[in-house]
């Protein structure tokens, strides 16, 4: 189709509608020329289609559909293939249902446990969100259905979501909140891109030209449309010219008058106008000419796809004595009401109408397992009676063990608010430590979309976090305890001992018209491990069946230029009894750098599956990316000449393999004197030293630092620390005060134009 053409031939009035949706969930038709409308839908781990009287946040019903685990689980399996399976299966869905975009995914980062959305959020690391992100857009869009990644950017936190500013610095953003973005855009290409609600350092995203123009088109190469998070739009004709393609839902023609208006004022470029167009056409038609609603949708097999993966992302959190798996012939307390009816997603956009559910209860019972079950607590009244607690305690202990399933209710976490707290119902941790009491043999199952704290941790032996785990929560829970799985989810997020340790504690919610990013880049495992802080589960943090171990770490050479590529290797081998999956982690550090930087960070992973006693080899190829920083006075990527560590094993705090790398930088950093430029900074500029070494050598001597005797009591006064130190500190203009007539203020300026010589 040329979509060039076609916008030839469309009035001011038509361009201008097809900018905005005609309902919630579709696109504009031009009837007069033969341009028909096309339907998007939720998602991201599941299709929330509306047929009739829709609505945004699901108060009317969608069609019956398959619910797969949401990203707070699919992210801990650390497997991009596993999540592109999972996006075909979707996509396939998609066309079936005739849905041209499905909405998602969402990889914005989880800066904060409160964050109410924390559930359909990938991860609080950028390259684990943006591979695992470019893995679930590639699996839909093989089946030429669109996504529509979101929330761009800095939408981390449901509170004042649609008027709040992310103030952020520009490093920060880039190192942390754009990288997902920006790895997923190159590396998958998705067809549109959500932006987000919230404004930017004062900009809404809906009207920021630097994001949705500069960074995201120019830079990094998109070349989908943009659409607008539902009713995120502030200034229409603003947002046209910043970017901002389709504007969802329908605005009743409100601002197509706007954009007539101003194209006719003359404040908005009518070939804005027409680039949007052509943008929204281009996906459009791509959609349209790979249609295949014959595509069959078979859901029961999506439902069993649905275990697998959750099989595959279930975190083992903790396993003392080898109490999981458990024996198939063992009596066994299911306790707690998610046994029976489990939480499995989260509330708002994203909440599908599953076709059918699989409790744990209803797996083990068709399994044929010895399963009794006490109801522990109800969601409902958020409550747990003595009388319930003493049915459960009576049931443990009549058992061989007791596995617990507890966790938030819907009410805890949910697009529209944040979370006002890390804790879990107190009913519930009281059950816990009941039980606990009464069978020493007692598993905790949790079902959260998001870390809480655990004051009962030493009390039980094995804790599994199944996080939001989809529809057939319940038949993966079974296989892992039972032992027919054997987990190997990782966490994608740091469990904190309590809430005030996270970073973002302080600041997090913000004020009344913004909240302050003041933690910069230490998020997550970044902020913990640099401040060698104790926490409750590390990030990458996870147990397996059998064990693993990590040895022969070799890189390809000892010295590169950041223009190079660095390969990696190392041996994982299985060192149990039973097959399993290692998650193999590299992690990159600084060693001594002139920027504050993380103390290590994830730069690959990879997952591999073992049979007992085997190993294999596992490859990384790291670029200058894995080494650099966001440098904000060049306003580009840029690498530090030295020392970098090189770290592989189970996670952030497991890494048995170090090796160390020199990387020397082919740039040179842009280098202004002025009279304020301190000496310690000069010395590490050979150029300036080669001009200012006669003039150092003098003031050393009237400092004390000279090599002639001192008396006793002016080595007292002035130590050789000391004159080290006020040399290292003193300014250019220090020449004058203590240059001894060598250097007088009108030579001053001379010295300086030639330090910036080039």
């Amino acid at each position: 189709m040329d979509v060039k053409a076609l916008v030839s031939q469309m009035t001011l009035e038509e361009k201008a509608g097809l900018l905005s949706g005609s309902d919630f969930w579709h696109t504009k038709a031009v009837e007069r020329l033969g341009i028909p409308a096309v339907m998007v839908s939720d998602g991201p781990h599941g299709l929330r289609k509306q047929d009739e009287k829709a609505d945004h946040l699901g108060v009317n019903e969608s069609i019956k559909a398959v619910c797969f685990p949401a990203a707070c689980a699919t992210t801990s399996s650390f497997d991009p293939e596993l999540v592109m399976a999972m996006g075909e299966a979707i996509g396939e869905s998609c066309q079936h249902e005739k849905l041209a975009v499905v909405l998602g995914p969402a990889v914005n980062i989880k800066r904060s446990p409160l964050c109410g959305r924390n559930f359909e959020y990938c991860s609080e690391d950028p390259y684990l969100a943006g591979k695992m992100a470019a893995g679930y857009i590639q699996g839909v869009q093989s089946r030429n259905v669109g996504v529509s990644m979101k929330h761009f950017a800095l939408n981390n936190q449901e509170h004042r979501r649609m008027s709040s500013s992310s103030d952020c610095d520009e490093r920060t953003m880039r190192e942390i909140y754009l990288t997902p973005f920006e790895m997923a855009v190159k590396e998958a290409k998705p067809w549109t891109l959500m932006c987000s609600y919230n404004r930017i350092n004062g900009v809404f995203a809906s009207e920021n030209p630097w994001l949705l123009t500069e960074v995201l088109r120019k830079e990094w190469g998109f070349d989908g449309y943009v659409m607008s998070d539902w009713g995120a739009v502030s200034n229409r004709p603003a947002g046209v010219a910043a970017g901002l393609d389709l504007e969802m839902p329908a605005s009743g023609g409100a601002n197509d008058e706007k954009i007539v208006a101003a194209v006719k004022a003359g404040t908005l470029d009518e070939k804005d106008v027409d680039l949007c167009c052509e943008r929204i056409l281009e996906i459009t038609y791509r959609y349209l000419e790979n249609a295949k609603p014959e595509t069959p949708w078979d859901q029961e097999a999506d439902h069993e796809l649905a275990a697998d993966i959750e099989g595959e992302c279930a975190v083992l959190l903790k396993n003392d004595g080898g109490l999981l798996p458990l024996r198939k012939d063992a009596k066994v307390a299911f306790i707690g009401e998610f046994a029976k009816k489990p939480r499995f997603q989260g509330g708002g956009s994203s909440h599908i109408n599953s076709f059918k559910v699989t409790s744990a209860l209803e797996a083990a019972e068709e399994a044929g397992l010895n399963v009794t079950f006490a109801e522990g607590y109800s969601v409902e009244k958020d409550c747990a009676t003595e009388a319930q607690i003493a049915e459960a305690v009576a049931a443990a202990k009549a058992a061989d063990a007791a596995v617990l399933f507890v966790g938030l209710p819907d009410v805890y976490e949910s697009e529209g608010y944040d979370r006002t707290h890390m804790k879990m119902p107190e009913s519930q941790d009281r059950l816990i430590s009941a039980v606990a009491a009464a069978n020493p043999k007692t598993v905790v199952v949790l079902h959260n979309g998001s870390p809480v704290e655990m004051p009962w941790i030493d009390q039980v032996p094995a804790v599994l976090e199944a996080y939001l785990g989809g529809q057939a929560v319940g038949l993966a829970e079974v296989r892992i305890l039972f032992g027919d799985v054997n987990p190997s989810g990782h966490l994608a997020e740091t469990f904190p001992k309590r809430l005030q340790d996270n970073p973002s504690y302080l600041w997090f919610g913000g004020e009344a018209k913004c909240t302050e990013y003041r933690e910069g880049i230490f998020v997550g495992y970044r902020y913990y491990d640099k401040k060698e802080m104790e926490v409750l589960f590390p990030f990458g943090h996870g147990l397996s069946y059998t064990t693993f171990a990590f040895s022969d770490l070799q890189v390809s050479a000892k010295e590169i230029a950041d223009t190079d590529t660095l390969i990696v290797k190392a041996t994982v081998t299985n060192t149990g009894s039973r097959a399993g999956k290692a998650v193999a982690q590299l992690y990159v550090g600084d060693v001594k750098s002139d920027k504050i930087r993380p103390v290590r960070e994830l730069k690959g992973f990879r997952k591999v599956a073992l049979e007992p006693g085997e190993s294999k080899t596992v490859s990384f190829v790291l670029d200058k990316r894995s080494f650099a920083y966001w440098n904000e006075e060049i306003h580009d990527w840029h690498v530090e000449s030295g020392e970098f560590t090189i770290e592989v094993g189970g996670s952030s705090r497991d890494l048995p393999l170090k090796e160390t790398v020199t990387v020397r930088s082919t740039a040179e950093l842009p280098r202004h004197y002025d009279e304020n430029s301190v000496f310690m900074d000069l010395a590490a500029d050979p150029r300036a030293m080669a001009v200012l070494k006669p003039l150092l050598d003098g003031m050393k001597a009237m400092l004390g630092g000279g090599d002639g005797e001192k008396s006793e009591a002016a080595a007292e006064a002035v130590t050789d620390d000391m004159s080290a130190a006020m040399m290292n500190y003193m300014p250019l203009r220090g020449l004058v005060s203590f240059g001894g007539g060598k250097a007088l203020a009108d030579q001053l300026k001379g010295l300086i134009a030639m330090l910036n010589q080039k």
